[in-house]
């Protein structure tokens, strides 16, 4: 296969550090001519670029922030001249103003060389036919995972998001055998396959799902509704897009590209590197790219680091999957609470309930209200309201145990909560509008 690259993925932890030493120390001397803003963070620390000889010297770097990029916005930290730029994409904005990252024609190389061998490390080749139903556009999904399917060798079906019908039956018609979409929209299309019995029509043999969060519960889920393979992939546009890091064929961990970007696990409180293990804010410095690098970027996700050898030969460090961010944990009468928790707990009760639901904070009379709406299954909806208050009860008993907090929780009915394309909205924090 083309883009399994041996000498990269298997290559001794020695040398693999000796390999980021060097190009470490190019990137910050590049980025202190080049970056304003990160030049003046270095000066403000008394640090010269001939300070840095390598990663363990990492530590010593500034930190950098979503609020640079909405403050130099667009082009303000860009390391290249605009006329090098061949492409650029930006995040929604739906929390602000957009965040605008450019790619210059060696980035977007590497980052479709990313991305293909991601697809090696899920059991793709050069016979595949890759559905890409992330979206095309200014989102970096849809793009990121074409470039790499085309780079791959691999047929690739760029129908971008939406259409539901129309992705079904293009699955069904083209052949598609590795599913590339958000976690959400393929429970959809798979909740939408078995309604209208065309599982058995389909050819999926993978899926890479990635740009929000999800748990094993219900990774087990798509993969049975889908009859494939559900893998975990971790990208943000900031770093490069989809493709920075992804699980292998034994799905323990996501294996982070460490000759592109270098992680670390820090304490999101105080700033400091915490030790091999322990779990923290992650933080991602790029050290190939030429447009758009940054150093020691705080992601705001929650996670940690796992160095120990992975039985599919590959020596670089595998991330655990993110357990939520330090900016959309919910605070609700002063415990933290993640959606991803709520999700767990959810999946765990078996077919009474769907993996659809929605948080819903609130507040009353100084005191915060905490609802979570859960959709019933089908079958749930015609069983009656003595078990639906059963059930109500039982999934708020068992949030209580988790969160050390009960929610109220209320059942309605199927299909009532909005589905979503793109990344779901789980969370209406309604305490932010007053």
């Amino acid at each position: 296969m083309k883009y399994w690259q041996e000498e990269l993925e298997t290559m001794p932890r020695k040398k693999l550090k000796e390999l980021q030493n060097e190009r470490l120390v190019w990137q910050v001397k590049r980025m202190y001519e080049n970056v304003e803003l990160f030049r003046q963070r270095m000066d403000e620390k008394g640090l010269k670029p001939e300070d840095i000889k390598g990663v363990d010297d990492l530590h010593k770097l500034p930190f950098s922030y979503k609020k640079d990029l909405r403050d130099y916005y667009p082009y303000g930290l860009f390391a290249v001249p605009m006329k090098d730029i061949r492409r650029v994409h930006a995040s929604s904005g739906t929390t602000g103003k957009q965040i605008v990252v450019g790619y210059t024609d060696g980035d977007l190389d590497r980052w479709a060389n990313c991305f293909a061998r991601m697809l090696v490390a899920v059991g793709a080749d050069e016979n595949d036919f890759v559905h890409v139903g992330y979206g095309l556009g200014l989102f970096t999904g849809g793009f990121g995972a074409h470039d790499g399917a085309v780079k791959l060798g691999a047929t690739a079906i760029p129908i971008s998001a939406g259409n539901t019908q129309r992705q079904i039956q293009t699955m069904i018609d083209f052949g598609s055998t590795v599913l590339c979409c958000t976690p959400s929209y393929a429970m959809y299309l798979g909740e939408t396959i078995n309604e209208q019995g065309l599982k058995d029509q389909l050819k999926l043999k993978a899926g890479v799902f990635g740009a929000e969060p999800w748990t094993e519960e219900m990774r087990h889920q798509i993969e049975e509704k889908l009859g494939l393979k559900a893998y975990d992939i971790y990208g943000l546009s900031e770093i490069m897009g989809p493709g920075v890091s992804c699980e292998c064929e034994y799905q323990c961990g996501m294996h982070v590209w460490e000759d592109h970007f270098i992680p670390e696990i820090i304490d999101p409180d105080t700033g400091e590197v915490l030790p091999e293990g322990e779990q923290g804010e992650l933080v991602f410095t790029t050290i190939t790219k030429e447009g758009f690098p940054l150093i020691r970027y705080r992601t705001r996700d929650i996670c940690s680091l796992n160095y120990a050898p992975c039985k599919c030969g590959r020596t670089h460090v595998r991330m655990n999957k993110p357990q939520g961010r330090t900016d959309d944990m919910l605070i609700i009468r002063g415990v933290n609470v993640f959606p991803s928790q709520i999700e767990e707990v959810l999946l765990k009760v078996g077919g009474d309930v769907t993996p659809n639901y929605q948080i819903i904070v609130d507040r009353e009379n100084n005191t915060d209200t905490f609802l979570v709406n859960v959709e019933m299954s089908e079958e749930m909806f015609s069983d009656g309201i003595k078990k639906i208050e059963a059930i109500e009860k039982t999934i708020t008993e068992n949030l209580r145990s988790t969160l050390g907090i009960a929610p109220k929780v209320r059942l309605v009915n199927p299909k009532s909560i909005e589905r979503s394309e793109g990344k779901a909205k789980r969370v209406i924090d309604k305490r932010k509008l007053k």
